[in-house]
């Protein structure tokens, strides 16, 4: 059932088109009218070339032409009569001719649309790494933490399947998730001594604070706050673990997939007190925490994401 959902999901607009397409045809079967017949076949044509982009937009139109065709061939005398025979086929070469003009049309639009979204995203995410390397630049020791933890939660992200808003989103999280230390003192975060209690609970509200940063930007940003707000949310209800703990369904897929990448990134790289662990160990480390810290579904995708990481190394 999951996975008919995923699919359903993934596959929302082609389906839609599908299903107008397929009413569209079923119009031709039971109406009378010719001309309304025929109009009806812009629509699923149009809502093919503004989702799917012109060459699902074409198709759709051939398809259209192609069925018709097949009507016409089956009930001729719906199409055509003895008197007007040249007309009618005018009428109908006319009819795809401007069919295919529309799916060409707004195909195009969509694509030229589509592209400018694309290099104003891109822009949008490069401003993002620039801002995440400048708040890392004063701590060598995590410099390039946010780029690295941003790749990798997409990559996991992507392994799961997830839709391209979603993981859009959880990468742009990956290089703000810790915009919150920027409030926080730096001697703290490069501290190699043991922090006292007001230091700790200084940096453990850091995911708090990003929040509201990230908050006061406005909409822009809105599905990306709750992924930095609860990136540090232990995954297992048992209190044992933590207290603050939320359960599973009120913490974002976003949030769970943030929260292995961080981590592992945490493990892996050198700090003021310790030495980073190689790659397999954290690896097990996370492991070992699935199901209690961790979500296990994410742990799933993480794995299979490091693996292929580690097969080319």
């Amino acid at each position: 059932m999951e996975r008919i959902k995923k699919y359903f999901f993934k596959n929302f607009e082609a389906i839609l088109v599908f299903i107008v397409l397929m009413s569209a045809a079923f119009g031709t079967y039971f109406l009378k009218d010719l001309s309304i017949v025929l109009n009806f076949y812009y629509f699923p044509v149009l809502v093919g070339a503004y989702l799917l982009g012109r060459r699902s937009g074409l198709l759709t139109a051939i398809l259209s032409i192609l069925l018709v065709i097949v009507f016409a061939t089956i009930y001729p005398s719906r199409f055509f009569t003895p008197n007007t025979l040249l007309q009618d086929i005018g009428r109908l070469s006319s009819w795809a001719g401007f069919l295919i003009l529309a799916s060409i049309t707004v195909g195009s639009l969509y694509e030229m649309n589509k592209q400018q979204l694309y290099d104003l995203q891109n822009a949008y995410v490069g401003i993002l790494e620039i801002l995440s390397k400048y708040l890392e630049s004063t701590d060598r020791y995590t410099k390039g933490h946010s780029v690295r933890v941003s790749e990798l939660a997409m990559e996991i992200a992507i392994a799961m399947e997830l839709p391209r808003t979603d993981v859009e989103n959880i990468r742009v999280a990956g290089l703000l998730h810790d915009i919150g230390k920027v409030e926080v003192s730096g001697e703290i975060l490069r501290k190699a001594a043991n922090l006292t209690i007001e230091e700790r609970d200084q940096i453990d509200k850091h995911a708090e604070k990003g929040a509201m940063i990230l908050s006061s930007v406005g909409s822009v940003l809105k599905e990306v706050v709750p992924i930095v707000m609860a990136h540090h949310e232990y995954f297992s209800s048992n209190e044992n673990f933590k207290n603050d703990t939320i359960k599973e369904k009120e913490t974002p897929i976003g949030a769970r997939i943030l929260a292995v990448a961080d981590s592992f990134d945490a493990m892996t790289t050198d700090r003021p007190y310790r030495k980073g662990m190689p790659p397999w160990q954290a690896r097990e480390q996370i492991m070992v925490n699935a199901g209690k810290q961790f979500d296990p579904q994410v742990v799933e995708a993480f794995k299979r994401v490091l693996d292929k990481k580690l097969e080319t190394i």
